[in-house]
């Protein structure tokens, strides 16, 4: 396919810089097995394999690749990639699988219900700002937490409550919270669980290191002591939540927030600024 456009993730410079350390396990070692990074892309169907029964040459799609997504061309595979909606631009489809997939999974995985307080921090960012959108689509009181210069953009995609972090600690609040989506943990996950009701669930997808060894730790330690549930989890890319996502998108339920927008030539500034964890919703690699 002709690549028009893809976005960054932080598993691009995770695999770039090879850390954590697991990540060159994951990604080849000693030396990186990918030489083409980017994961989410959009374009236009130049040929199609002999068992493609999907898909014909002129369509436009979007999805996810095993990397190699900052190219002018690209080798997908027909199940993970679906039609774009008709009322998106590439940049916008572009900036959809990997964060929505994320948001979209773990959600689900918290076994979301209508009229549930939820909870989700770090919701300016890639994941957040998807998440919020589809934690209302099902029904959830969402609160969304960030700082101070992206409160009103959350409202904006329909967080019923914002919280500042840099002015007020929801751990410490009298709020409880149904299910904490966490993008952005860098604090003990005990902190956490105290804004959980007794039988609220915990879900790390974001933050440090050191979080998801927490996770490892505490998970089995909350499920003796109590109902809590802590949970982490990594996106799985198929084509069904692809369809679910594409649906959201059409109804105008989902609408991708986009940060900056880079040239193919600029990929390196782009995973920079990504680095640097001030991204706005995404970061838009226009090919």
């Amino acid at each position: 396919m002709k690549v028009l456009a893809a976005s960054v993730n932080p598993l691009d410079w995770h695999f770039l810089r090879g850390k954590p350390f697991f990540v060159r396990f994951m990604g080849g070692f000693p030396k990186p097995k990918q030489q083409i990074l980017g994961v989410d892309i959009a374009g236009r169907v130049e040929a199609v394999g002999r068992s493609v029964k999907e898909f014909q040459a002129g369509d436009e799609v979007f999805g996810a690749s095993n990397f190699g997504g900052f190219a002018e061309y690209l080798c997908a595979r027909e199940n993970r990639l679906v039609l774009k909606p008709a009322n998106m631009t590439f940049e916008e489809a572009a900036a959809v699988p990997v964060a929505a997939l994320t948001a979209l999974q773990g959600l689900r995985k918290g076994n979301i219900r209508p009229g549930q307080k939820v909870l989700i921090n770090g919701a300016s960012g890639g994941v957040g700002t998807f998440a919020v959108q589809i934690a209302k689509s099902f029904g959830a009181e969402v609160t969304g937490v960030c700082s101070t210069r992206n409160l009103d953009m959350v409202r904006s995609i329909g967080a019923d409550h914002v919280i500042d972090y840099t002015k007020e600690d929801f751990t410490r609040s009298e709020n409880r919270y149904d299910f904490i989506l966490d993008c952005a943990a860098f604090r003990s996950i005990r902190n956490y669980l105290r804004a959980l009701t007794p039988s609220g669930t915990y879900m790390l997808i974001g933050g440090s290191t050191v979080r998801f060894i927490e996770v490892l730790y505490l998970k089995p330690l909350a499920s003796m002591m109590g109902h809590q549930k802590i949970v982490g989890m990594m996106a799985n890319v198929n084509k069904t939540d692809l369809v679910f996502l594409k649906e959201l998108l059409e109804s105008g339920k989902l609408v991708p927030v986009i940060d900056r927008r880079y040239k193919l030539s600029e990929v390196p500034a782009a995973i920079r600024y990504l680095e640097e964890g001030h991204a706005r919703g995404k970061v838009v690699i226009t090919v």
